[in-house]
């Protein structure tokens, strides 16, 4: 995984932006704002991601908003 962008990681393992947005349900210029560093991936989609890749890809590196106190709350 690219530590420094695990998203363009997640567009790598599904092959393009217009498949990782139909694996997760969400769309393809959402992804790419993820790419683009221009949002993050919300904590629900992050968790999804992590099931549909078996773990692969660890929810709390595409939404670390998840490692806080906070999100638990």
């Amino acid at each position: 995984m690219n530590p420094n962008n695990p998203y363009k990681a997640l567009v790598s393992y599904f092959g393009n932006q217009h498949k990782t947005a139909k694996a997760l349900g969400c769309s393809q210029p959402g992804v790419w704002k993820w790419v683009r560093g221009k949002s993050n991936m919300s904590a629900a989609l992050a968790l999804k991601a992590e099931r549909v890749t078996n773990g692969e890809f660890k929810a709390v590196d595409l939404c670390p908003a998840l490692a806080s106190p906070e999100a638990t709350d």
